[in-house]
């Protein structure tokens, strides 16, 4: 039997959802109903069901930050659950949804609109190749990357406090970037230094074609990348020029690092 998980914090909308999916797929079984996203990654992750029906936004952590942190600690014996997004997104970003072939439903729940959705997740879920939803994850949120309003200029150099001094550094020493609660790690060659701002305000203020972001909290100088390893587990990491300590890489951003 096919499981499922829905995380909502509106309890009438959980529940129309529930109903909806129990007229349109009598065969599915819902196995939790979460309030929050903490909730919803804690329960996916002990339950691990087929599919995943997150609302984009929730209290604690909100649906694309569940289903990033899920990838990221998914045990890997069990195909990765297809993820559906619930969504008061407007018309343009649902056009972006259709385009990356992602799943979403829109609030207020339409039967119509639920029907295509379950008809693409039983399909998916019947065949065998593609019945791993990873790829349909970093599908969706390559999606939701919509383009900014305006440019941002790129940084030169980041300034950033060590001690009771402020060090000027060429943002070409950075090797990597990483997040530390309410600063950025600022890692060179040779030192490290913590900025005041977050890794979501930092990355468009960097060139795309040189920092990557590799986890949902670091980012590298792809420069400085000398090789990419996979343990027997599975997981992947980055062997950087002039430091001794591997950077990990979430399963969604793996696939910068495949073959040429």
């Amino acid at each position: 039997m096919t499981t499922a998980l829905i995380a909502e914090d509106e309890p009438i909308l959980a529940a129309t959802l529930a109903a909806a999916l129990t007229r349109l797929w009598p065969e599915l079984q819902i196995i939790a109903t979460c309030p929050h996203g903490v909730a919803a990654l804690d329960k996916a992750l002990a339950l691990q069901p087929d599919v995943l029906f997150l609302d984009i936004k929730m209290p604690g952590k909100t649906g694309l930050e569940v289903a990033e942190e899920l990838a990221e600690g998914w045990p890997g014996a069990k195909p990765f659950p297809q993820v559906v997004f619930v969504t008061a997104y407007d018309e343009f970003a649902l056009q972006a949804f259709d385009k990356a072939a992602a799943d979403y439903v829109l609030k207020p729940v339409s039967d119509e609109r639920l029907g295509r959705t379950v008809a693409r997740l039983r399909q998916r879920l019947d065949a065998p190749k593609a019945a791993d939803g990873m790829d349909a994850l970093v599908a969706q949120l390559r999606a939701l990357a919509l383009p900014v309003a305006a440019p941002v200029e790129r940084l030169p150099v980041i300034r950033a406090a060590v001690g009771n001094q402020v060090r000027m550094i060429p943002i070409g020493e950075v090797v990597y970037f990483e997040a530390l609660d309410k600063y950025v790690n600022v890692v060179t060659a040779n030192s490290e230094a913590l900025i005041r701002t977050s890794l979501k305000e930092l990355l468009p203020q960097l060139d795309d074609k040189v920092f990557w972001q590799v986890h949902r909290g670091t980012i590298v100088n792809a420069g400085c990348v000398l090789a990419a390893e996979r343990d027997e587990a599975g997981k992947l990491s980055l062997h950087m020029k002039h430091r001794p300590e591997k950077v990990r890489v979430s399963p969604l951003y793996a696939h910068l690092f495949r073959q040429m």
